[in-house]
């Protein structure tokens, strides 16, 4: 007698591949109840920025260590002195830049609401999700769907998310406006060339 199967993989059961919106394959992960909205949230965000045109990428477990010598004189800006006498060791920007990877991932700046702190169109940040979001912060937020890098402002219990630009307008969160604050901007990488 034989009997009836009651699990496995079934053909044709299932969701079709890249149905999911995230435009690779996706894998079943198993949450604690108490960070489903928080994880939901996150990909939500995520997936909008798919499309958008920013660029929000993760800091790989299998990035390559790239060693960079570091020097322990100060860098004069007048005449050059020689600098091999101060050789101290080497460099490695993840370990420098990231202190949580788990919670880091990496946005390119776009605008120039933020120019007076020192971030400008295609600036790379870094962004850690672990850590508090306090008043004077840089952060990355979501207002109603809306990806932003602003400076965060809290006082009397009214939440203003500020430009760093006299040219651009704050954010005054306030009734029914909706936000996400996705992390703590930690680093800026500018580029001069």
């Amino acid at each position: 007698m034989n009997k009836p199967s009651h699990g496995g993989a079934r053909a044709g059961a299932g969701r079709k591949k890249n149905s999911s919106g995230f435009k690779e394959q996706t894998k079943v992960l198993r949450i604690p109840l108490s960070l489903v909205d928080s994880v939901k949230s996150t990909l939500n965000v995520y997936k909008s920025q798919l499309n958008s045109g920013v660029s929000v990428s993760l800091p790989s477990d299998n990035a390559e260590e790239v060693f960079t010598p570091i020097f322990t004189s100060r860098v004069q800006a007048g005449f050059p002195s020689p600098a091999d006498d101060h050789l101290e060791d080497s460099l490695d920007l993840n370990t420098h830049l990231i202190q949580h990877k788990e919670s880091t991932f990496f946005v390119k700046a776009q605008g120039e609401s933020m120019l007076d702190a020192g971030i400008h169109q295609g600036d790379i940040l870094v962004v850690d999700k672990s850590l508090t979001p306090k008043s004077g912060k840089i952060v990355i937020a979501v207002v109603d769907g809306e990806f932003t890098v602003k400076r965060l402002h809290k006082y009397k219990g009214i939440i203003t998310l500020k430009a760093e630009n006299p040219e651009f307008e704050d954010i005054k969160i306030e009734g029914a406006t909706e936000l996400i604050i996705w992390g703590v901007v930690t680093s800026v990488i500018h580029q001069y060339v």
